[in-house]
């Protein structure tokens, strides 16, 4: 009785399992979890918000980290935003979320990316 169950179980979960796993992405459904990019936030010297959906992180180091957000963040460019980082001390991809100020909208970010900041164009 208790194989029969089990089957049955397995049968209706088993399903679920592959198609969570197909949406996850190639390195979960392969098995392998990839480790998230975390920025040590003493590290960090200031940030940048070009538009609704990305964060530039400038690190003292001179490195530019870019986060995309999931979603579009509303009030994100106008009104700033605020985190509690998790771990205490860094802030990681695909982990964290973030408070635009006065509005209260809640963000979740995507993952970091190298970035380098367009040339400057010369005087003229």
């Amino acid at each position: 009785m208790k194989t029969a169950i089990a089957a049955a179980a397995f049968a209706v979960l088993a399903p679920a399992a592959l198609e969570l796993a197909a949406l996850a992405g190639p390195a979960i459904a392969a098995g392998q979890a990839s480790r998230p990019v975390c920025l040590r936030t003493i590290q960090i010297d200031h940030t940048e918000v070009p538009n609704s959906r990305t964060i530039l992180f400038y690190m003292r180091d001179g490195k530019v980290w870019q986060n995309t957000l999931l979603n579009d963040c509303v009030g994100l460019k106008f009104e700033g935003f605020a985190y509690a980082p998790t771990p205490p001390d860094e802030i990681c991809d695909n982990m964290q979320t973030i408070h635009v100020l006065r509005m209260g909208t809640v963000c979740m970010m995507g993952a970091f990316t190298p970035y380098t900041p367009p040339k400057a164009k010369p005087a003229r």
